[in-house]
């Protein structure tokens, strides 16, 4: 088999993986009541407390119309709030509710069991070793 068929090869083996595990973890998400973006959005403020909505973006790869959207949905649901930056009217940060930080405190370790339960097909060594691979692919890829 020739490199290419073997970059062909990985580049298929590596979505159709990511497709089944991701439709297990959204399907957890739902479980719950939240979007995919909206889990990841409280999965952010969860971990890393307030941020300014303009780097929410970066963070979690969705377009700015879609963190307003979502955050909208949200704040709706009394899971977040924006506040205002004293120093600079133009940034905005959202910040976790208390009510959110209750709900995921609930179902986080939930939603860690289901992730844990998609990865039983490699041992703690190959993680790391999948892990390690995937972030030189990574690099390698946004270098090229």
């Amino acid at each position: 088999m020739i490199n290419n068929s073997l970059s062909l090869k990985l580049f298929v083996i590596l979505s159709k993986a990511y497709k089944v595990i991701m439709e297990q973890a959204v399907k957890d998400m739902k479980r719950h009541g939240l979007s995919e973006t909206e889990f990841a959005m409280l999965e952010l403020l969860y971990h890393k407390g307030r941020i300014p909505m303009q780097q929410m973006g970066e963070k979690l790869l969705i377009t700015s119309g879609g963190i307003t959207y979502t955050a909208d949905k949200l704040e709706n649901k009394g899971l977040l709030r924006r506040v205002a930056c004293p120093s600079d009217r133009r940034v905005t940060y959202a910040e976790i509710t208390e009510q959110g930080d209750g709900m995921f405190h609930e179902i986080f370790p939930e939603h860690q069991k289901v992730i844990e339960s998609t990865m039983t097909g490699l041992t703690d060594e190959e993680k790391v070793e999948v892990i390690d691979l995937l972030k030189k692919l990574g690099l390698s890829a946004q270098n090229t």
